[in-house]
């Protein structure tokens, strides 16, 4: 008999631990921090990759644009891809692992949310900085606060720091506004329309109020410049610009104080410039615009001054022209206000003869008749041709080479004559004088025949024909 056999029984064996799901929790935790975490947690590695590009695309164009809509998106997106996580991992997890998982995932996520939170509160700092220096129209403040910015702010909290980066812009044109009114205080008006008009577009935008008003006000604060006549080309420019009823409007106010100095001020430096025409321009300019100025005084007077030495240089000009010795003054007087009126007594004169040739009378009279120069004429005296007048005498005449007995006449001198009075440029006197003399002398030195000849004129005839010209 053999013997049995047994055999132990079989038992069934364990099966192996499988892996756990990822919490949902957790995985979501992961997700929060935009890395793709919660998905490496699935070990879903592309949607992880796609993660991380679509956050980096929205932090992207977060940071260049700093639009409030992109901004939005990243919150959207942020949302989407935690609760899309917890989806992926609903039903997963036990108490001890999703402890674990949870940690780690808080581990990566709060750090970052942190930081952010940090960041944007800097940020939110640093705007204040930046908003007070604008309220106290302090452009060096701003770029100072601004200049704390990095790229680390620009993430946390891209709109406000793209509002800080509009400031720092502002204040740049401000600056480029503050050179070109600097420019203008030359005179040059084109940039002083230039430094206006960037201070317009700069005010334009709400919040630069005050730091338009500060470089405003350095600018005004310049004023008068050192010449006289550039402030007046400033002034003049800041009267005449049209209203626009903002700050800028200050500028007019200004420019009605310093005006009036700058136009009496560039009008005498002018007239001590012989440019007489631009002094009363600019004397007369302040006559009409601030007849109550204290200034008028000197304006009436300057403008008087200049007016004179626009007539005297006229009255010489016209005096020295013409052909011959006739002057151009003699068909187109003038008046020169400055001279003195005719009055009783000796009236000077200047004496001008008809041309080169024609025989000038002047020369024979008193020295006490005649003027040197415009400054001290009272008349003007033009002299035509000379021709005969009447017949004094007549008287025979034997040639000394043929015997023949002839008369001759012997005439008065008649020459035509206008007088002008210099101070009015008026005619006085438009006639003909008659220079008398004696006649018939014993010997004449002339043609044979019949025939006419002047009388012989001495000085003092010469002076009776004048004498009612000159003295009253």
């Amino acid at each position: 008999m053999s013997d049995p056999t047994y055999a132990l029984p079989t038992l069934p064996s364990a099966a192996p631990d499988e892996p756990r799901a990822p919490d949902p929790v957790a995985v979501a935790l992961g997700n929060a921090s935009l890395l793709g975490v919660g998905y490496l947690m699935l070990r879903r590695r592309r949607l992880a990759l796609a993660a991380v590009a679509g956050s980096a695309v929205l932090v992207l164009r977060l940071v260049t644009t700093a639009s409030p809509s992109y901004e939005v998106a990243v919150l959207v997106w942020w949302a989407a891809v935690v609760g899309h996580g917890w989806f992926l991992a609903r039903g997963g997890g036990g108490r001890g692992t999703a402890r674990r998982q949870r940690l780690v995932a808080l581990g990566i996520t709060l750090p970052l949310l942190l930081v952010v939170g940090l960041l944007r509160f800097d940020a939110f700092r640093i705007g204040r900085s930046v908003t007070e220096a604008r309220e106290s129209g302090d452009c060096a403040r701003v770029s100072t606060a601004q200049g704390r910015v990095w790229f680390g702010h620009r993430v946390a909290d891209a709109p406000l720091t793209a509002r800080g980066d509009e400031a720092v812009a502002a204040c740049d044109r401000l600056r480029t506004a503050g050179a070109e009114l600097s420019t203008a205080l030359t005179g040059d008006t084109e940039a002083l329309a230039d430094g206006f008009g960037t201070l317009a577009s700069v005010l334009a935008k709400g919040g630069n109020e005050k730091t338009v008003e500060a470089t405003l006000n350095g600018f005004l604060g310049r004023l008068p410049a050192k010449d006289p006549c550039d402030t007046a080309a400033v002034t003049d420019w800041l009267r005449d610009r049209g209203r626009s009823h903002d700050v800028l409007d200050r500028a007019a106010d200004t420019a009605a104080l310093t005006a009036p100095t700058a136009l009496v001020g560039c009008g005498d430096d002018l007239l001590a410039d012989d440019s007489w025409e631009e002094a009363r321009t600019y004397y007369e300019r302040l006559l009409d615009r601030y007849p109550g100025s204290g200034l008028a005084d000197r304006a009436r007077k300057g403008a008087r001054k200049a007016t004179l030495s626009i007539e005297l240089a006229n009255v010489r000009s016209l005096l020295s022209g013409g052909t011959g010795t006739q002057p151009e003054y003699c068909s187109r007087p003038a008046k020169y206000s400055g001279a003195k009126p005719m009055g009783k007594g000796t009236n000077r004169a200047l004496f001008y003869a008809s041309d080169l040739y024609g025989t000038d009378y002047s020369d024979q009279l008193p020295g006490s008749w005649k003027a040197g120069d415009a400054t001290d004429t009272v008349l003007v005296v033009c002299m035509g041709e000379a021709a005969s007048g009447p017949s004094v005498e007549t008287c025979p005449y034997r040639s000394k080479s043929s015997g023949a007995i002839s008369y001759k006449s012997f005439t008065k001198i008649e020459i035509p004559v206008k007088v002008y009075e210099l101070r009015t440029g008026k005619p006085v006197a438009d006639r003909k004088i008659q220079i008398n003399g004696t006649s018939c002398p014993s010997t004449i030195y002339a043609p044979e025949g019949t025939g006419s000849m002047y009388v012989d004129a001495s000085k003092s005839d010469v002076r009776s024909a004048f004498r009612p010209l000159v003295v009253r």
